[in-house]
């Protein structure tokens, strides 16, 4: 795959940023992700350099409403994992979510994130109707991440008034996604992406690093697939063992290993949005921090109710909740600021990803 994938990467050598056209000469290799000390600390300056160029001190901030953890799949990493008989499921009620969102979402919020487990039913019933509330009654910028769906769903969906769809790859390589009883297979997860974008949706996607089993290879393989995809965004999340999956005695991620990926993102990548995801809070040291320091230019302040929150179990219970009080704080500590321009708009404004 590393072949293939660098053969790509080098017929693909420009991208188009708003308008004007950068060569791209950078491409992740082992030293890089692995990099330490003096090492590391230039590879994270350059690309916060680049995150800069692009961004500014601005970073995107979004709300994410976590209203279904029923789920159809049964990813071995995964809490809400359909085998998973200790979790109590439920769905939230799209006026309830509506209400939350209308009269109390923080001013910092420029857009809101739905998310549930893959479940088609919440997707139909509860996201459809809030979406139609909040495009009516918000100027929010709306995207969800719901898994793979009919493309009937994805345009009412979309008709509804979302624009940016969440399609996670989350394993790149296609054994290790069997393997791992990833959703589906790797190869409709790719198909999922390439008919969203078609269908004129803003994609973002991402992996897990560091997960049971796989090695360096397998994290630039990682790369080097999300480097194919017609992608506006990707996140790296650290493999965290969750109290209720088959992978609980496994060790977690290394910290250093995905803060150098965020890093390696943003250089082969400049204009993607690329998140700093709430698990860094139990990987890494400085959490959020260190994603910023090292090219994310995107944070989220969980807005899913208190009596929901807890059975939204994606690794363990004693989650990190990013309040707008720490977002906030983690970003003036970077000395960033937070971006009026909304995510929906910025890439209404033209931001494109590579032709895959």
């Amino acid at each position: 795959m590393f072949e293939q994938g660098y053969a790509l990467w080098t017929s693909a050598k420009r991208l188009i940023l708003n308008n004007r056209v950068r060569e791209i000469d950078y491409y992740p290799n082992e030293r890089d992700l692995t990099a330490c000390g003096t090492a590391q600390k230039a590879l994270h300056e350059r690309a916060a350099a680049v995150t800069r160029e692009q961004f500014g001190n601005k970073v995107f901030v979004r709300g994410v409403v976590e209203i279904s953890n029923f789920c159809r799949q049964n990813c071995a990493y995964c809490g809400m994992r359909r085998d998973n008989r200790a979790l109590e499921r439920f769905r939230a009620g799209s006026e309830q979510i509506a209400r939350l969102i209308v009269g109390h979402v923080p001013e910092s919020v420029t857009d809101i994130n739905i998310q549930t487990g893959e479940d088609p039913v919440a997707a139909r019933e509860l996201v459809l109707p809030l979406i139609q509330t909040l495009r009516r009654e918000t100027k929010l910028g709306i995207s969800v991440c719901l898994g793979t769906l009919s493309p009937e769903l994805y345009a009412q969906l979309r008709d509804a008034g979302a624009s940016i769809y969440i399609m996670k790859f989350e394993c790149g390589d296609a054994a290790e996604f069997a393997r791992l009883e990833a959703p589906g297979t790797l190869a409709e997860r790719e198909r999922h992406i390439h008919l969203l974008a078609r269908s004129g949706w803003f994609i973002s996607s991402g992996f897990i690093g560091g997960l049971p089993g796989q090695t360096l290879r397998h994290w630039l393989g990682n790369l080097e697939l999300a480097a194919s995809l017609p992608l506006h965004g990707c996140s790296v999340s650290p493999f965290i063992p969750g109290e209720d999956t088959p992978l609980r005695e496994f060790p977690p991620a290394s910290a250093d290993w995905t803060v150098n990926c965020i890093a390696a993102m943003r250089l082969m990548r400049p204009a993607w949005v690329i998140p700093a995801v709430s698990a860094l809070n139990l990987a890494a040291k400085e959490g959020y921090r260190s994603g910023l320091r090292a090219g994310a230019n995107l944070v989220t302040i969980n807005l899913t109710p208190d009596q929901l929150r807890g059975d939204y179990v994606i690794y363990k219970r004693d989650r990190f909740i990013m309040t707008e009080e720490r977002v906030m704080e983690a970003m003036a500590a970077e000395g960033l600021a937070p971006s009026r321009q909304g995510l929906a708009d910025f890439y209404n404004c033209g931001a494109a990803p590579v032709p895959a």
